[in-house]
Parts: C-alpha cells; structure tokens; sequence
C-alpha cells in the first residue's frame, strides 16, 4: 500500500484495481430465551481511485465475514463519477436521510477537507482536492449513502460542453 493510503485500505487484484476502505463496524445483540446473540454489519467502501466507486453493507456472526460479504456487495454496484484535474467539477449538497453533506472543489494542494465516513468515500473516488461539510446526522450509513448522491449527481465539463452545445473552455469563461 502507498503513503497516501489509509490503514483500513486493502486493494484487490482483478480486472481493476480495487481499493477497499472499512467505513464503520456495528455490533448488534440480540436477546433471546438462550441468552445474547451478537452478529456484526459493516459498511464498505470500494474504488478504484479513478472516478469509479461503489459501497456495501455486510452482515454476519463474524467481523471478518461482515466485512468480506460487505466488500463483495460494494463490488456489485461500481458508478463512476466525474474527476476533474484532482477535484470534484462543481458545488454539490445531497441528502440521505438525516445526513446532509455540502462539497465544494478546491485548488491543488488543498486536499481531502472531510472527516470519517465522507473522507473514505471522497479518497476511494480518487479526490485529492476537495472541501466538505456534514450537516445533520453524523450516522456512516447515511454519510456515505449521501455523500455517493451528491458524487452521482456531479455532471462533467464535457457534459456540460455538449448540452449546452459550446466549447469546455467557454464553459469555465462563463
């Protein structure tokens, strides 16, 4: 693993280089006449840190199956999302639930302005450069459900070129 990596970062060899980032661990008892039963669910989060994410929920008896059922649910739903030079394309907020999140791009140099839930997502995207807030709840789940919507709705430079029928350097003129 580089530097510039997480602890909780694990890649995987495949057709595409995948990053897993272990987002948050949840212990869940459940009392029954025997006594307490407890499982584990986890969120993941996989990329490819090049504009492709996908995230996953894992349950099980064990962390470690948890992690993997939720590494293997994340793999199933990649979506890929703009990156320009570095950093997100434009201001965008999203809502999940009670988690609201506001990201805002940010010159080079800048890095990764966010914390738990949003950094995993935001770095397994490949962002180097990117400002972020968390409004309402800070619960993971919804954080990094939010956070996704609001990197699913971001639309490219080029996009933009062509549904306005201009140049992509007429779009950053104005």
């Amino acid at each position: 693993m580089s530097d510039n990596r997480s602890k909780s970062a694990r890649e995987f060899e495949g057709k595409d280089k995948l990053v897993e980032r272990l987002v948050a661990i949840n212990r869940v008892t459940k009392v029954t006449k025997g006594g307490r039963t407890f499982t584990f669910a986890a969120i993941v989060v996989v990329g490819d840190e090049n504009g492709r994410i996908g995230w996953g929920l894992g349950k099980a008896g064990e962390v470690s199956a948890a992690i993997t059922k939720g590494t293997e649910a994340a793999k199933k739903n990649l979506i890929t999302i703009p990156v320009h030079k570095g950093t997100i394309p434009h201001e965008q907020t999203a809502r999940f639930g009670g988690a609201r999140v506001f990201l805002k791009p940010a010159s080079a140099g800048t890095g990764v302005k966010a914390g738990g839930a949003m950094r995993a997502v935001l770095e397994s995207v490949g962002v180097h450069d990117v400002l972020a807030k968390s409004k309402g709840s800070s619960n993971p789940h919804n954080l990094v459900k939010a956070t996704i919507a609001a990197l699913a709705e971001m639309r490219s430079p080029l996009m933009v070129a062509r549904n306005r029928g201009v140049s992509v350097e007429k779009v950053f003129k104005g």
